[in-house]
């Protein structure tokens, strides 16, 4: 007698004989004869009867096949191979034509889903080839009926689905010093602990560049000043070494003398200790110089996921306040500033500057001059970005000043804006963690389904009443593919589950990964919060006080509910202000075809990005910032404010501060400043000339014009999809 069945997903449920009648009866209903219950329980009891004890649903198909074909309703048979033969049909017809556009090299938004994915290379094609033939088997074996009909339809978006059979994860926070430390296995040879400033550095793009093969999204390193320091001063010991052997003296005593900075100076005039001091710093700051600039090359030309992709990789540095800190810092901007190749800005990693109030924003700040340095490069290279560690909802009881290892208290974040900080089943940090999924819901469709109701109220009230339903069945969907994620075994992920996630060094490779990612997070998305409140209430955030008020009320709603989802299913649930790339057209594609084009909502190919003020909006960025800045706090899966300024801001560095000071005083969590950067590829001229196609310099149009997409850099359109070049062709400026 079947008492379990085995789904196709590898989770095993108990034994249902109602989904039998239920198939059963629905075969019928599409025969002339109609329904027969009688026969639909008869089979299903015989089934249940003499099957095994635990069944896949493939035998058990197979099964109700046979007892159909034996029965006195074999039109009813007909019936039911004919429609999972269709089915079959179907996913090869569909994804033949799919197959034949990745073949034919077409732009369009399957092969530009991902801005920086080459999807016309053979790697590429080879991942485009799995990930749409992966994609139906998701819907087919491992979504519920409910959540297949909510995607079919629009309301919920599951993020990287063709990642789903594989049971990996999203992102993480690589705690480097263990890999430095320790080195590390990863499954085809392994790695020795570093010694020296060049090793750390190598590792570290190991690090991220092996993690990402496991793994759907992207890799992080949450103190990277930290993590180095110590080998810029093993560095500096080796150089004292060098120069005891070539003057045959014994310096053993300055070893541990206290550098007080590590800044390249002239050595005339100098002698003794103080000439050999100066010659080791100097030698170790182009050591270290050299190392962050082979970092910042790797991470742009090393490749992952079979090949057509670099690297999705950020870095957060800027508070440790140690000389030797500094020197990577300083070194680190230098080199960005500087550019890689023949001079072209670097594309990763995502750098971000813990701006924090005591260590490096004001001006007696101890590393304010590094502050001063990053929002000068931010002005010519976009980055860094910069994290508000002064936000309230940024700040840890624990953090001290005077802690070494305050770090493990500082928020960090994915350069798009992914963040990880609370966590109910361990301890509260970034380090060795990350988000494990999410899905994104579809306010602007629910509101248009109640703009019907003439009276605002209700039409408000019907509106939470859909969002609720959603919530709950997206709550439901990411647990679902958290029960599925944790039967991985800790042999699936070499590097991830041996070094990287806490707690994963005390697990064998035949375990489970479930005790360790339930430190993890689950992300409820949501993309539109302007088109939805036009169609709520005929004007968006951005210029109505009354639509501010219901937007932060809906947002508000969704951050509560994930609070009671994490209370329910024991997970750290999340909102997060989705960074929509590939669904920017895709929710509006399908409600303008349901709804036509309705004005303010429909009209454009797009909808805006998550809770952000309408791109083509125009307003000032203090406007801007004070309707955003309330969001950041209700949306602790991850947030960003950008602007867009005007001008050549290499000749204003104060405009960036200017940016980061707003950030400040609104309380934001995460910012970053967009501006025009032109660079012609033959002579190397940069301006910041609007539209400018034809190098005044050369005359070349061969003419690179770098874009922020959601968060990271692009250096051009092509690889863009049709919804972000039309977003693209609307911003406009923010004075």
């Amino acid at each position: 007698m079947i008492q379990t069945v085995l789904k196709r997903d590898g989770r095993v449920v108990g034994f249902n004989e109602e989904k039998i009648i239920a198939a059963v009866r629905r075969a019928m209903l599409h025969t002339d004869k109609g329904e027969d219950m009688e026969l639909a329980r008869e089979i299903a009891d015989r089934i249940a009867c003499r099957g095994q004890e635990q069944m896949s649903v493939e035998e058990i198909q197979d099964c109700v096949e046979m007892e159909l074909m034996k029965s006195r309703r074999k039109d009813v048979a007909q019936v039911y191979i004919a429609y999972r033969n269709q089915r079959s049909v179907a996913r090869k017809a569909k994804t033949r034509d799919i197959f034949l556009e990745i073949i034919e090299t077409k732009s369009n938004d399957v092969t530009r889903e991902n801005a920086n994915m080459n999807a016309d290379t053979p790697a590429g094609m080879m991942m485009k080839f799995a990930s749409e033939t992966t994609k139906p088997f998701v819907d087919d074996y491992l979504l519920t009926d409910e959540v297949k009909e909510a995607v079919r339809q629009g309301y919920i978006h599951i993020h990287d689905k063709d990642y789903y059979p594989t049971k990996s994860l999203t992102c993480v926070q690589h705690p480097l010093d263990k890999i430095l430390k320790n080195g590390f296995f990863a499954g085809h040879g392994e790695s020795r602990p570093a010694k020296r400033i060049e090793t750390a550095s190598i590792l570290g793009c190991i690090s991220l560049e092996t993690a990402q093969n496991e793994m759907h999204g992207g890799q992080a390193i949450p103190a990277f000043d930290f993590y180095l320091a110590p080998y810029v001063r093993s560095s500096f010991v080796e150089e004292v070494k060098v120069l005891e052997d070539l003057l045959g003296k014994n310096f053993q005593h300055l070893y541990d003398y206290p550098v007080a900075d590590y800044v390249k100076r002239d050595l005339e005039g100098l002698d003794g200790d103080e000439r050999v001091l100066q010659h080791a710093v100097n030698r170790t700051v182009g050591r270290v110089h050299q190392a962050m600039e082979a970092f910042i090359h790797n991470m742009n030309t090393i490749h992952s996921r079979g090949g057509n992709q670099v690297v999705f990789s950020s870095v957060n540095y800027g508070t440790d306040v140690s000389a030797e800190g500094r020197c990577i810092i300083r070194e680190m901007l230098l080199s960005t500033y500087r550019g890689v190749g023949s001079g072209v800005t670097a594309i990763f990693p995502i750098q971000i500057w813990k701006k924090k109030r005591g260590v490096n924003y004001l001006p007696d700040d101890p590393n304010y001059d590094l502050y001063e340095l990053a929002c000068k490069v931010s002005a010519r290279r976009f980055f860094p970005n910069f994290i508000n560690l002064d936000a309230t909802f940024n700040q840890h009881e624990l953090w001290r000043a005077d802690d070494p290892q305050r770090y493990r208290y500082e928020t960090a974040t994915m350069g798009c804006r992914t963040r990880v900080f609370e966590n109910r089943n361990g301890e509260k940090t970034s380090i060795g963690r990350g988000n494990l999924s999410f899905s994104t819901i579809n306010i602007v469709r629910m509101a248009i389904e109640c703009m019907g109701i003439a009276d605002k109220d209700a039409r408000v009230e019907a509106f939470f009443k859909k969002m609720d339903d959603v919530l709950n069945l997206t709550a439901l969907q990411l647990h679902r593919r958290l029960e599925f994620q944790q039967t991985a075994k800790v042999k699936q992920f070499p590097l991830l589950m041996s070094a990287l996630w806490n707690g994963s060094e005390n697990l064998k490779p035949e375990d489970t990964i479930e005790r360790v990612i339930e430190q993890g997070t689950l992300a409820i998305g949501f993309i539109g919060l302007a088109e939805c409140l036009v169609a709520l209430t005929g004007k968006h955030h951005g210029e109505d006080a009354a639509a501010q008020e219901l937007g932060l009320r809906i947002v508000s709603y969704m951050r509560d509910k994930a609070a009671g989802y994490t209370e329910q299913y024991g997970h750290n649930y999340s909102v997060l202000a989705t960074p929509a790339e590939g669904l920017s057209g895709k929710f509006t594609e399908k409600d303008r075809k349901s709804f036509g084009v309705i004005p303010g909502v429909t009209d454009r190919e797009y909808y805006t990005n998550s809770n952000h003020v309408p791109v083509y909006y125009k307003c000032s960025a203090r406007h801007k910032a004070k309707i955003e800045a309330p969001y950041h706090d209700l949306t602790r899966g991850g947030h960003i404010f950008y602007v867009e300024i005007d001008g050549d801001a290499t000749k204003n560095p104060s405009a960036i501060m200017s940016v980061v000071d707003m950030m400040d005083y609104y309380n934001m969590g995460y910012c970053s400043v967009n501006h025009n950067r032109n660079r012609c590829m033959d002579c190397g001229h940069e301006d910041a000339v609007d539209g400018e196609d034809v190098c005044p310099v050369c005359g070349s149009r061969n003419i690179d014009c770098l874009q922020r997409i959601t968060g990271y850099l692009v250096g051009t359109t092509d690889r863009w999809n049709h919804a972000k070049l039309a977003e693209l062709k609307d911003r406009v400026r923010h004075n």
